[in-house]
Order: C-alpha cells, then sequence, then structure tokens
C-alpha cells in the first residue's frame, strides 16, 4: 500500500512538473496550463497535491538568476495559488498549505531560496482576490517573516519582501508595518529597496515628506518612482504652494530625461487636464506665481515646447484696453484699462518670449538655409511675428496706458506692473513718435521715488531693499532692459539717466538732499553703473563719472543713514569694477567701511572688496593703496598684526588679503549677521575661495600667501564652532571638490597646507587650547577627519591638461635620478617629506599631546606613495625617515610600520648603496620650503637597525627602552616579507589613514609659516597640565 502511495506520488510530482516545464517558455501556454494543474489539484487530496506540488516546485529554489523562462515560472505559480475552479475547488487548505512552505523557505540558510521564496509571496499577495479566505493566524506568520525579511542582508529579498508588505500598510491595525517603511528608507543604501520602499508608502501626511525627499535621490529609479507615487496618490489639492513648487523645481530641471518625463507626465496629466481642465492659467494659480515666479515660467515653458498652449480666438492683451481708451493722460485712463492678475501677466510674458525667441530662432534658419527649407523656416518665423504682433498692444501709447493703470493701481499690482515692463523689450521703437511716448513714460520710471512707510515708532522706513530702482532688484532690472531698448543707439543710454542723475544729485550736493533723496539718486546711480559698460560712453555728459564719485559715492559712504551708507559702497564696487585701474579714494573707503562700519555696511563693503580682488586682481588693489609689497614677498606668512574691527583707526597699510582673512576670523557675533541670508564669514569665505580658485589670473606675490588662506577655509570647514554656516560649508564642498583637479599648483598649495591645517586644529599643539577629556578626544577626531579630506584631496586626479604634459615629460626623460621631478612638491612624495620633517622635529621625550600628534602623522605618512621616477626624494626620505622613527620610538606598531616603509623605499631605490650628497638634499628641501639638520648619522638603514643611535653619549632611560624594542623587532625583520614593488603596500593604507590627519598639525618652527609660529611658549605649563591629564584619551583616541 505504501508502494503504490509513493508512486502515485511520484507520478503527480512528475505531471506537475511537466506543466512547470511548460509554462516557461511563453505566457500564452499559462491558461490552458492553469485548467490542466486545477484539474490536478481536484483529482488529489489537497494534502497529496500540496507535497507534490511543492516537491516538483523545489528546483525553482536553486535556480539564482532571474531569467524570463524563471519570472514566467513563478506568475504561472501565483496565479495559479489565488486561483479557483469551482466551489468545491479546495483552494484556500492548498493556499494555506503552500504559504507555509514559502515561510518555511524563507527562513532557509540559501540566499537564493529566500529571495525565490519572498519573490512568490509577494507575487501571491499581489494577485490575492478578496474574497479569498486565508485564516488570521497565518497572515501575521506571514506578515512577521517578511518583516524580518525586510532586514536582510540580500537586497532583492529585501525588495520583494518589503513588497510583500505593501499591500498591508493601508490598513491601520497594521501600524507598525509603515513605521517599519519609515524607519527603512532613510537608512536602504540600495537602490532599488528604495524605489520598492517608495512605491509601497500609503498617502498620507507624514510619509508626503519621505516621499518629496525621495526626488533628490541618487538612484534614478527611486526618483522616478517618487514622481509616479505623488502623481497617483496625491491630487494636486492636498499639497501646499510650496511642495508643488518644490516639487515642479526640481523634476523640470531634472538632469535624467526619464524621471524630467515621469514630473512631465504628472504635471499634465494629473494637475494640468484632471484638476485644471487643461488651462495653464488655472494651474498657475495653483503654483502662486508671485512668490515662486521662477517656478511659473518653466512650467509655462515647458508647456509651450509640448505644444499644450492653445490661444484662443480674441485671446490677446489688447482685451485688457477698453476701445475708448485713448487718452494721452496715462493717470487718467484707468476706467479703461481692465487690471489683470499675476498669472494672466506670467502668461503672456512666457507668451510672448516664447514667440519672440521662436521667430528669431527660425529667422536665422532660414538665413542660414537655402530653397525650400529655407521658405519654411521664414513662414515660421513670419507666422510667429504676425501672432506676437496681435497679442501685444495696438501701440506704444496703449502700452504705456496699459503698465501706468497698474503702476496706479497700487502695491497690490505691482508685480503685474514689472511682467508688463519686460513686454516693452518686444514692441518696436524705430519710430521716433514711439521713442518719445516710451521716453516720457521712462523719465516717469526714474523720477519716481522709493516708497515709504511708518513704523511702529512712527518712524519713516523704505519699503524694499533699499539701494535699487524701485525697491528690488527685479524692477530695477526691468526698468533698465526697456531704457535701453528704447535708447538703443551708443550712449543714448547713458545719456538719458546721467540727465537724471544730475537732476537728482543737485540737492545731494547741496547737502539739503534727506536721506530718501539719497537713497533714490544712488538707486538711479546704481542702475547706470550696472548697465553701461565703459566710462567711455558718460564722459561730455550732464555729470562726468569723476564728479559722481567725489560729490555722491564719497559723501555718501560717510553720511549718517546706514541705508545711505550701504547704497554708497554698493556704488563704489561697481564704479570700481568700470576702472581700468582701481582707485585710492575707492580702496581707502571701502576698507575703512568694511573695518568700521556696522553689520550691514561690512558685508557690502566685503562684497565690493572681494568683486574688485577677482576683477583686478590683489597686488593692483594693495599698489592703489601704496602698500608696500616688496618687503612681504618673501615673508609667506598673513600677518599676525592684530585688527581692531569697528575702531577708528587707518589699516591702509595692511594688505587686502590680511585684512580680509582677519574678517573671517574676527568674531562677528555682536553685530547683526545676516545680509540676504548671508552672514560675513559667507562672504568672505566665498570670496576667498574664489580668489584661490582663479590663483592662476593673479601671478603676484600674493601668490605665497595662498596656501595658508586655503588652510583657513579648511580649518573653518571643519570647526565645530561653525556649524550655524551651513551655507558656507556647502559652497566650501563643492569648492574643494574642484580645486585639486584644476592645477598642479592648487596642489602644491594643498601640500603646504596641511601642516598648518593639523597645527591649528591638534589640541595642546602650538598654543592651541585644551579643555577636557571629552572636547580633546572630539578635536583629535576632527583633525583626523581633516587630514584624511586633505590626502584625498591630494590623490585626486588631474583633470588640467597639465597632467597630460607632465605625463610626457617624464616619459621623454625616465632616466632622471637624483634631480626631483618639476612636480613632486605637489604630490604625495612632497607631503611625505613634510611630514617626515614634522614628526623628525620632535625629541624623544613628548607631552600627551604631541604623542598622540606623532602618531598620527606617522599613520599618515606609510600610507602615501612614492614614485620610481622621483629617485632623490626617496634617497632624501630614507635619511629623514631615520630620524623621524627615533620621534616614534615609543611606539612599537609605529616603529613597524616606519621600518616597512623604509623597506618599501629601498626596494624601489635603483642605488640603494648610494647616498644623496648634501647639495642635493638641501635643493629639494629648499623646493619645499623647508629646513632639515642632517648633523647626525643617518644612514638610510637606521630604521632596521637603530645602531647609530648609540653614538650618543649619555642616552635617556626612555631612548635605552626604545634602542631595546627596536633591536627585538630588528631580530624577527629577516622573516617579514619585503614589497618587491610599492602596489602591495595599498593594504596597509586603511589603519594608517587616520593618522595622517593629526600628523600634519605638528609642524613647528621648521616649516617657515609665522603665522603658526608666533605662539610661543607662554603657556606651557599650562598646557603641559592639560596633556597629562588627558594622557590617556590621546593614547585611545589616536
Amino acid at each position: 500500500m505504501a508502494i503504490g502511495q509513493l508512486e502515485g506520488h511520484l507520478k503527480l510530482s512528475a505531471k506537475i512538473a511537466a506543466i512547470l516545464q511548460e509554462v516557461r517558455s511563453s505566457n500564452a501556454t499559462h491558461r490552458r496550463k492553469l485548467k490542466e494543474i486545477l484539474a490536478l489539484r481536484l483529482s488529489s487530496s489537497p494534502a497529496e497535491f500540496c507535497a507534490a506540488f511543492c516537491e516538483a516546485l523545489v528546483p525553482l529554489f536553486n535556480f539564482q538568476r532571474r531569467t524570463s523562462s524563471a519570472e514566467r515560472t513563478i506568475k504561472f505559480v501565483s496565479s495559479f495559488a489565488c486561483s479557483a475552479s469551482d466551489k468545491d475547488d479546495p483552494s484556500d487548505e492548498f493556499l494555506e498549505n503552500f504559504l507555509r512552505f514559502l515561510l518555511l523557505a524563507a527562513t532557509a540558510a540559501s540566499k537564493t531560496a529566500r529571495f525565490r521564496a519572498c519573490q512568490t509571496v509577494s507575487e501571491i499577495i499581489m494577485r490575492l482576490p478578496d474574497d479569498m479566505e486565508v485564516s488570521d493566524e497565518l497572515w501575521d506568520e506571514v506578515i512577521e517573516c517578511m518583516k524580518i525579511r525586510a532586514g536582510d542582508k540580500i537586497p532583492t529579498v529585501r525588495t520583494f519582501a518589503i513588497r510583500s508588505l505593501a499591500r498591508f500598510a493601508n490598513d491601520s491595525e497594521n501600524r507598525d508595518i509603515l513605521e517599519l517603511f519609515l524607519e527603512k528608507l532613510p537608512l536602504e543604501q540600495n537602490g532599488d529597496v528604495r524605489k520598492i520602499l517608495v512605491l509601497s508608502l500609503p498617502p498620507s501626511s507624514e510619509t508626503l515628506s519621505m516621499i518629496i525627499d525621495c526626488t533628490l535621490d541618487v538612484n534614478e529609479s527611486a526618483r522616478k518612482a517618487a514622481y509616479c507615487v505623488l502623481a497617483s496618490k496625491f491630487p494636486l489639492q492636498s499639497l501646499s504652494i510650496k511642495l508643488r513648487a518644490t516639487i515642479l523645481q526640481r523634476g523640470l530641471a531634472e538632469r535624467s530625461a526619464a524621471v524630467a518625463k515621469e514630473c512631465f507626465r504628472m504635471m499634465k496629466d494629473e494637475w494640468l487636464e484632471k484638476c485644471c481642465n487643461g488651462d495653464p492659467i488655472e494651474l498657475l494659480k495653483f503654483l502662486d506665481v508671485e512668490t515662486y515666479e521662477s517656478v511659473g515660467e518653466t512650467v509655462m515653458s515647458t508647456l509651450l515646447k509640448a505644444g499644450l498652449v492653445k490661444l484662443q480666438d480674441g485671446q490677446t492683451l489688447r482685451e485688457f484696453i477698453a476701445p475708448g481708451g485713448d487718452s494721452a493722460e496715462a493717470g487718467h485712463c484707468s476706467c479703461s484699462i481692465e487690471l489683470m492678475d499675476a498669472e494672466v501677466a506670467v502668461f503672456w510674458k512666457v507668451v510672448c518670449r516664447h514667440l519672440n525667441m521662436e521667430a528669431h530662432k527660425k529667422g536665422s534658419d532660414a538665413a542660414m538655409t537655402m530653397g525650400t527649407e529655407s521658405t519654411v523656416y521664414a513662414e515660421e518665423a513670419s507666422h510667429n511675428n504676425d501672432l506676437l504682433d496681435q497679442i501685444l498692444p495696438a501701440s506704444v501709447s496703449d502700452y504705456v496706458e496699459l503698465v501706468n493703470a497698474h503702476i496706479v493701481a497700487g502695491a497690490n499690482y505691482r508685480f503685474v506692473s514689472r511682467q508688463l515692463l519686460l513686454l516693452g523689450t518686444m514692441l518696436d521703437f524705430s519710430d521716433v513718435s514711439n521713442r518719445k511716448v516710451a521716453s516720457v513714460f521712462l523719465q516717469v520710471l526714474l523720477h519716481k521715488a522709493l516708497d515709504h512707510d511708518l513704523d511702529e515708532s512712527g518712524n519713516e522706513v523704505i519699503i524694499g531693499d533699499g539701494f535699487n530702482l524701485g525697491g528690488e532688484r527685479n524692477w530695477a532690472a526691468a526698468v533698465a532692459e526697456l531704457c535701453k531698448k528704447v535708447h538703443a543707439a551708443t550712449g543714448e543710454f547713458e545719456e538719458v539717466v546721467l540727465n537724471v542723475v544730475e537732476e537728482l544729485a543737485q540737492p545731494c550736493r547741496e547737502r539739503t538732499a534727506d536721506w530718501k533723496q539719497w537713497l533714490h539718486c544712488l538707486a538711479v546711480v546704481g542702475l547706470l553703473l550696472e548697465n553701461t559698460t565703459s566710462f567711455r560712453h558718460m564722459q561730455g555728459n550732464a555729470i562726468d563719472p569723476t564728479e559722481i564719485l567725489h560729490s555722491l559715492l564719497l559723501p555718501g559712504a560717510k553720511h549718517s543713514n546706514l541705508d545711505v551708507q550701504r547704497a554708497s559702497v554698493r556704488c563704489l564696487g561697481l564704479f570700481g569694477l568700470l576702472e581700468k585701474k582701481p582707485s585710492e579714494d575707492i580702496g581707502k573707503q571701502l576698507r575703512c567701511s568694511f573695518v568700521k562700519g556696522p553689520s550691514t555696511v561690512s558685508i557690502m563693503a566685503a562684497k565690493a572688496l572681494l568683486d574688485l580682488a577677482i576683477w583686478h586682481g590683489p597686488d593692483e588693489m594693495d599698489k592703489s593703496m601704496n602698500c608696500d609689497l616688496s618687503s612681504d614677498i618673501h615673508d609667506d606668512a598673513i600677518s599676525s598684526t592684530p585688527f581692531e574691527f569697528g575702531d577708528g583707526r587707518e589699516d591702509s597699510k595692511f594688505e587686502l588679503l590680511d585684512l580680509l582673512c582677519a574678517g573671517l576670523e574676527h568674531d562677528w557675533d555682536d553685530l547683526e549677521e545676516v545680509e540676504d541670508h548671508q552672514s560675513i564669514q559667507d562672504v568672505l569665505g566665498e570670496g576667498l575661495a574664489k580668489i584661490l580658485l582663479l590663483s592662476n589670473k593673479f601671478p603676484g606675490s600674493h601668490t605665497s600667501k595662498h596656501h595658508l588662506i586655503l588652510a583657513k577655509l579648511i580649518q573653518l570647514y571643519f570647526s565645530s564652532d561653525n556649524e550655524e554656516f551651513q551655507r558656507l560649508k556647502q559652497c566650501l564642498s563643492v569648492f574643494f571638490e574642484h580645486y585639486p583637479s584644476l592645477s598642479i599648483y592648487h596642489k602644491t598649495c594643498l601640500s603646504k597646507a596641511f601642516m598648518p591645517v593639523m597645527r591649528s586644529l591638534w589640541p595642546g599643539i602650538n598654543g592651541n587650547a585644551v579643555g577636557s577629556t571629552m572636547m580633546i578626544s572630539n578635536m583629535r577626531k576632527i583633525a583626523v577627519q581633516a587630514s584624511r579630506f586633505m590626502l584625498q584631496m591630494i590623490q585626486a586626479p588631474l583633470i588640467a591638461k597639465e597632467s597630460t604634459s607632465t605625463e610626457e615629460n617624464k616619459s621623454e626623460n625616465p632616466s632622471v635620478e637624483t634631480c626631483p621631478s618639476l612636480d613632486f612638491e605637489s604630490e604625495e612624495e612632497g607631503l611625505a617629506v613634510r611630514i617626515a620633517v614634522e614628526v623628525a622635529s620632535f625629541d624623544a621625550k613628548k607631552t600627551a599631546a604631541e604623542k598622540s600628534y606623532v602618531a598620527a602623522l606617522c599613520k599618515i605618512l606609510v600610507l602615501l606613495q612614492f614614485r620610481v621616477s622621483e629617485q632623490g626624494v626617496i634617497k632624501l626620505m630614507r635619511r629623514i625617515l631615520s630620524h623621524a622613527s627615533t620621534a616614534a620610538a615609543a611606539e612599537k606598531d609605529l616603529t613597524k610600520e616606519l621600518r616597512h616603509m623604509a623597506e618599501r623605499l629601498k626596494a624601489i631605490d635603483r642605488n640603494p648603496d648610494e647616498q644623496l650628497s648634501s647639495e642635493q638634499a638641501t635643493q629639494i628641501l629648499e623646493k619645499l620650503e623647508l629646513t632639515f639638520n642632517f648633523d647626525k648619522d643617518d644612514s638610510p638603514e637606521a630604521v632596521p637597525t637603530p645602531a647609530p643611535q648609540s653614538i650618543r653619549p649619555r642616552p635617556t632611560r626612555r631612548r635605552a627602552r626604545a634602542h631595546q624594542d627596536s633591536s627585538s623587532d630588528d631580530e624577527g625583520s629577516p622573516t617579514s616579507v619585503v614589497p618587491i614593488t610599492p602596489a602591495v603596500t595599498g593594504s596597509r593604507s586603511q589603519r594608517a589613514s587616520k593618522t595622517a590627519a593629526m600628523s600634519k598639525m605638528a609642524a613647528k618652527t621648521t616649516v617657515k609659516i609665522d603665522e603658526y609660529d608666533d605662539a610661543g611658549s607662554e603657556d606651557d605649563e599650562d598646557e603641559a597640565l592639560a596633556e597629562v591629564t588627558s594622557e590617556d584619551d590621546s593614547e585611545a583616541s589616536v
């Protein structure tokens, strides 16, 4: 009987296996084979069929590759598990038994079995009909198992486990599943798993923010999934205006075409068609274009390019002008003008601009082609021009009346007025009468005073920024564009504006103007200086540039009103950009405003000084101030003379970079910090970074200070005291990403900046403050991070042409032995010598801070690689390394790593027995601006064999112990494997990278940088006490 049952089981299993084999080939056979396997299930007992079915399915759980045949089998199995042929079909019992089998496989040790089990479970749950009855206990088991698999180490297992739970996440009873998803999403490393997590999130207020954050995901499929979920699960009305603008701003500017297409599909199908009935103006109303103007313009431009904006008959700007509105008095024609909404104004501005651009483009194409193709382009250009003419007002007078009506309507229509001003650049002003009408209108705009109001105390305050015409930059730009369009002849724009300036400046020169008149006059001057290209166009007019400078700008910078000072300083910066050479008067006043002025004026002065330094060069700025540059050419240190910000003394004797760096380090907490969401440190940090980035354009004496400025920026970037300067840190992160790859000179600056940064960050070194054990540990961690970061920048490949030329030079002269290459100081060899000299400068007896510092330096040192072509540097390094090993003799692990490094250097030394002459060593050290004393016997073999150290007459007890340790190590050294090539050393670089960051801070007077050597030894006793207190922490943190 048992034999008969076994034979029946085998036959049934074989039939099922045959069906599964056939469904692998094509989806077309699934319906027919589903009927066959359903018939087999009806003809057998549920337990017997389930056992045979699972047995036939086992080979699939051992098949790892995701082929189309395996996917078809999974699809068929899941469809069968969810199917029932009739009421008598025991499908529910089979489903429960099969799910228990899958749960058992989901806990298997084999990753393939877990993957196939979770995949099958997810397919079954996705296909399961609502009327299928499964016990609650079994569902609880499934959910708990899949929650465990959601944390599996295999990404594909996690993917299908999360997909299995997605159907239960909408149920309020399964709140723990939603919490699991929200917990996993920000921590998940795999992009495909993040995609499934996003697709599985139900719509709610707490999941919305997570989904929108995923629109910035680094994985393209995850970003695309985020827009797909936003389109399908979140109606337009459920999103706030800010979120709508954020979604469209990110999606339409997406670098991936697939993601941008998904965002466009969401905007078109879900938002425009369903919510706005295809009306783009209605869509703009959902976006608040007055606040998010750029987003509204992007949306309209995208819709126009896609051909989704259809203009109805009679839909033009002329419908806002009543038929009888032809009065010449612009102020009395408001009754004939229908005021438009902000969305309508943006709509027409973008439509007209699009038609104008298309007409120019097609006209250019017609001019560049011939024959029929040229005719087609010309017709398209003519059609766009005709359509534009139909939309714009019929005459310039109508246009002026339309704009004037909105200006008179008050501040609520200021945005619409600005949009209409920009439309004026598309009108034709070739006719004299049109220019005359427009010129009168422009005179009104230029003479219009700044709006002001009363504050709570009854004082008058300006509405707007206070230094742009109309109180906002966009309004001033719109007026300037229209003015340049109307007065397009050479010098005509400058002549018209200077006439207005001369009229407004009269009360200012007579000192009868109040602060509001000063601001109005300076706003018009600023508009002129921003939009002219040369003083040549301003000569011979109502007021010349020199008079503007001495009668308006310089007196305004000394005005009692702070807003007038700020506006004057801004104009001084613009004025200096137009000069061929910077003037002494402007330089002195900007320096004075930066040092003595309040924060708002200091920020504006800092911007002006940095702009002029980048435009003219720091050397030219100092020459204009008659600074004696020759005395500091060889003193490559930033002046340590303290600056007293806010006092009344003159600072013209200081060089500009010294002044700016002093401002970067100054504590501005007692002043108002923010100007346009920028602190003074933000402005100075970004400006100094630009100067470093463009260092090849300033070949002067200041280049010797670039590495010190770079050191200050790195120190600021890693300083925990400046965490609030997130904008500056974001800017510096982009700067550091590109800076080392642009030039060999930049890498040289990085190498020279390494030690100053380490000295400034390491506690207890070079006079740095110390504190509690926890504080010292955190400071050391920051220094280690900085050292690793700088090492990565030095190792970054060059993208400039210099790298190619250097490699070609090296290949042409491979026989160079002891002469260093032209770029060794910018590579790892130069940094290694700097670190080794710093380590060797310490005695064997050190404080706790010095011990940890030297250990950190040595750990970085052993990470650095040497090129075989740099034979001279290799020989020099072997000599210095013998002295460096003495300083680190107390650390056995470090001594061992230094010994291995010495062996590596010896292995790549082509003539290991040949000594480097003193002249050659001095030549290399001079290139690195270092000095080192080679008085002691420094044979290259001193590292593995410390015998030469015994010539010292009376070694201390500590040195004797170090000598014994090194000798005992030497006895076992023959058994160690000496690397043959430098590439073998890469495996030791993980642990040592932490030390390298710390080691660069310890360089003392060996490197000639006065800024970090002035600290002296005044607080040595206090430091020693603090260092002894934190000695144990020192040992642990390293």
